[in-house]
């Protein structure tokens, strides 16, 4: 059926599979931060509950190494607020995504079904 469709449509439709791979992307990174954000938190909560003269290890990378409750406690701070930025850009990147997504469709649909007669009012009438 995509053959049949005139080439400025079948432009469009390539464009709407774009967005709709885009505001997938977007949606998993979301996620991603989301879940990464949660257990920051909880991280942040725990630490509430321990001694500050407590043996603590972070983990980087493969290793576990010695580190102080304040200095833990200050970048798990900072990773929450970094993470809690980074959901809300994420989230107005997915609702612009959603807004150029249903733009396009209505653009779509007005191509197809106005393309007769009298269809949707435009510009004059011009060849190509």
């Amino acid at each position: 059926m995509q053959g049949n469709l005139p080439p400025e449509a079948q432009e469009k439709l390539e464009e709407l599979q774009d967005l709709q791979e885009t505001a997938q992307q977007v949606a998993t990174q979301k996620q991603q931060a989301e879940t990464q954000l949660q257990e920051s938190e909880t991280a942040l909560e725990e630490l509430d509950d321990i001694d500050e003269d407590a043996t603590m290890y972070r983990e980087v990378g493969e290793l576990l190494v010695k580190t102080e409750y304040g200095e833990a406690k200050e970048d798990l701070e900072e990773k929450v607020d970094s993470l809690e930025v980074r959901v809300e850009t994420l989230e107005k990147q997915e609702e612009r995504v959603r807004e150029q997504f249903e733009d396009l469709q209505g653009e779509l649909q007005q191509m197809l079904g106005g393309g007769g007669p009298g269809g949707a009012p435009g510009p004059g009438a011009g060849g190509a």
